[in-house]
Formats: structure tokens, C-alpha cells, sequence
């Protein structure tokens, strides 16, 4: 096996004589700096160089790992990937920083966003899916440091839910029953919890004469339907115009006649959107959102209504309309699991709260005070 060391060395070699990487300047350049020369090394070395011109370098083979999720680099010598289990470093390192900053690069460029000195950091989804993320070196110690985030293609069954002990059979029932009478609902978690592979799930259990309209700021939702329509916002290219923000889908999105309007990650001021299409007529609207538990919710949806011009009364009136159920999901050790299920509750004096119906881990779990008022709401 050649080391990155050598490629690295034929690639500036062949940089400096301005070369292309044909065999013979591959054996020339290999002689060049003491390395022994093979049918075997030179063919090693031109798939390599053609894999970081091409691909993601020495990322290809851990990218093709089964049932990767998440892949994160720190600088050269930090490679870890996450199968589920948690992350665990790999194997492989860069030959220097120069390289991570050079696929950084590369990579923006393929999907038309700048990443340079001037602009150090990047988002973006890759042709392939993958979610991209990007801070160069010198903002980000211990060098640049990539994120990369792998689409799940095909969307778990609730039963397969149940089967891993993630969901107790009580839960998969209510989740059901959301699903069949066309109740709004958030799923909230932290990062890296399974809130879009929940979603995905409970969309596919959607009827396929119900058309799903769905607005993401990264395409990650990829639920097993047949009647589905994907929206992607844009940020502004190199000449600074061209952007489209989640608002601006949210708004196009009513406009396409959708069934269920599903918003992947409500992260800013398209939630108020989501509010005043949820309380005209658009049953059945869900989508996804950060938060520590459901009991955190309300003040998260009323920090982020704000950045939508909704006083904190309005938000309060809008949301006990609109939201009806919220599901929170958290990881414990290499399992997702559906920790708690609750209502939407409004005081008398106006504030919003939430009530728990039903909590528990591990696959099996107990009902809560809000189960009566969830059990009318679904019947």
C-alpha cells in the first residue's frame, strides 16, 4: 500500500515540473525522490491523485463504510466517523494541513460557493447528497475542519423502530394516530438525536394520494412516499444575489397545493409562516427543531417567532393553534429513542406549555398527565 506521504510527494512533484499524471511522469516523478519504482506504486499513485482531483481523497473508502452517518475532520491527523455508535477515530491522515484546506476548497467550488481567507467558512449540500461543512485553519484549531453529514436513503419503518427497542409499542401507536388524523406536530432533539429520521418515518406512513411539499435548508428528508416535492433554499453566490431563504419556500410551498406541508428544520423566522399556514387550513404540517426536551419548547418557539416580527402574544396564540403535538427523541448510546410525546397547553393567563402523555426509554415506557388530552385530541 502506498502511503499518502509518497502521493503526496509524486503530486508535488509533478506540480513543480508541471506535469500531468501520466505513468511514465509518475515513474519519473517516484525515481525523483528514492522511491522504488512498480507497475503496482504507480497505478496506486495515479487512482490516488485522480481520487483527490475527483472525489474526497483519502475520505472516498470511509465515505463507502456501511452505515455511516457522520464524518468529521480536525486538521489532518483527526479523522473520526460515526456508524451509529458514536464517533471513533479512523485510520487514515492527510499528509498536511495544505491538503484538508485544498478539498475544502475544492469541494465548495464543485457546489459554487467561495471558501477562501475572505470567506473562511461554507455550507453547502454536495451533488452526491452528502452535507457539507467547512472552517478553514486559522479560525478553527487544529487546523481545517470538515463535517460531513451522509443522507440516509432509505427511510426505517416505525416497526423497525420498535423492533431495536427505540420505540415501545404504546408510542408507535400514538405516532400512528398522529399521522392517520392529520395532526400537526414538532419533533424536537438535539443534534445528532434521529429528528429527520423520525420525520422520514412518519412521513412514509403518509397515504400516497397525500402530497407532501417539503422546505429544507439542506436536503436531507428522504421519506418512502410517492407524491413527494423537494424545496432547497440558496444562499447568495460570488456575486452576492441569488438567495432564497426558508421564508421565501415556506411561502412558495403553500402556493403548490401540498397536503402536508413539512418543514425539515425550523430554525428562524420561516416559523412564523409555518404558524399562519398551520392555522388556515393546512392540517397535517410538521417539521423538526432544536430543543432539550419538550418542557424547553415553548421558549424556543417563542425566541425564534421573534426573528419572524410575532410578539411573544401572538406566537403564544399562533402556536396553541397550529401545534398540536410534539415528540422528543435523544440518542443513548448507539439507539435513538422516542423519549417523550406531549400537548401543546395554554394557561389561563396566556403562556405556553407543554404537557407530557407518555415518556420512556429503552422500549418500553409509562403514560403521562397530558394522556387523556392527547388520547381526545388523536380519537
Amino acid at each position: 500500500m502506498v502511503s499518502q506521504e509518497v502521493v503526496a510527494s509524486v503530486r508535488r512533484h509533478l506540480a513543480l515540473a508541471r506535469r500531468s499524471a501520466t505513468a511514465s511522469d509518475i515513474a519519473e516523478a517516484l525515481r525523483s525522490i528514492g522511491q522504488i519504482v512498480s507497475d503496482d506504486t504507480v497505478l496506486a499513485i495515479q487512482d490516488g491523485i485522480a481520487r483527490d482531483a475527483l472525489g474526497v481523497g483519502v475520505l472516498e473508502t470511509i465515505l463507502a463504510t456501511p452505515g455511516l452517518t457522520d464524518l468529521v475532520v480536525n486538521g489532518p491527523d483527526q479523522i473520526f466517523i460515526d456508524c451509529g455508535d458514536g464517533l471513533r477515530q479512523a485510520e487514515v491522515r492527510f499528509p498536511d494541513e495544505d491538503a484538508v484546506r485544498q478539498l475544502a476548497v475544492r469541494l465548495a467550488a464543485s457546489v459554487g460557493r467561495r471558501l477562501d481567507d475572505g470567506s473562511p467558512f461554507v455550507d453547502a449540500r454536495l451533488p452526491s447528497g452528502v452535507r457539507f461543512h467547512a472552517v478553514l485553519g486559522g479560525i478553527a484549531h487544529p487546523g481545517t475542519c470538515l463535517s460531513l453529514r451522509v443522507p440516509v436513503h432509505t427511510a426505517l419503518s416505525l416497526d423497525q423502530w420498535q423492533t431495536a427497542g427505540s420505540v415501545d409499542p404504546t408510542a408507535g401507536e400514538i405516532l400512528r394516530r398522529v399521522i392517520s388524523t392529520r395532526t400537526a406536530f414538532l419533533i424536537c432533539g438535539g443534534t445528532g438525536s434521529g429528528k429527520t429520521t423520525l420525520l422520514a418515518t412518519l412521513l412514509s406512513l403518509v397515504p400516497d394520494s397525500q402530497r407532501l411539499v417539503i422546505v429544507e435548508d439542506s436536503r436531507e428528508l428522504e421519506p418512502q412516499h410517492a407524491h413527494t416535492v423537494h424545496l432547497e433554499s440558496r444562499p447568495v453566490n460570488g456575486e452576492g444575489v441569488g438567495l432564497i431563504t426558508m421564508t421565501d419556500l415556506v411561502r412558495q410551498a403553500l402556493r403548490m397545493r401540498p397536503d402536508r406541508l413539512v418543514v425539515g428544520e425550523v430554525r428562524g423566522a420561516e416559523l412564523r409562516d409555518l404558524l399562519q399556514a398551520l392555522n388556515t387550513g393546512h392540517e397535517g404540517g410538521c417539521g423538526t427543531i432544536h430543543a432539550n426536551s419538550i418542557e424547553d419548547l415553548p421558549a424556543r418557539l417563542e425566541a425564534l417567532a421573534g426573528l419572524g416580527g410575532l410578539t411573544v402574544e401572538a406566537t403564544q396564540s399562533q402556536v396553541a393553534a397550529a401545534i398540536k403535538v410534539v415528540i422528543h427523541v435523544c440518542r443513548r448510546g448507539p439507539l435513538r429513542h422516542v423519549a417523550q410525546i406531549g400537548v401543546i397547553q395554554r394557561s389561563p393567563d396566556g403562556r405556553l406549555g407543554t404537557l407530557v402523555a407518555w415518556e420512556g426509554i429503552g422500549g418500553t415506557g409509562h403514560a403521562g398527565p397530558g394522556m387523556d388530552a392527547l388520547t381526545r385530541m388523536l380519537s
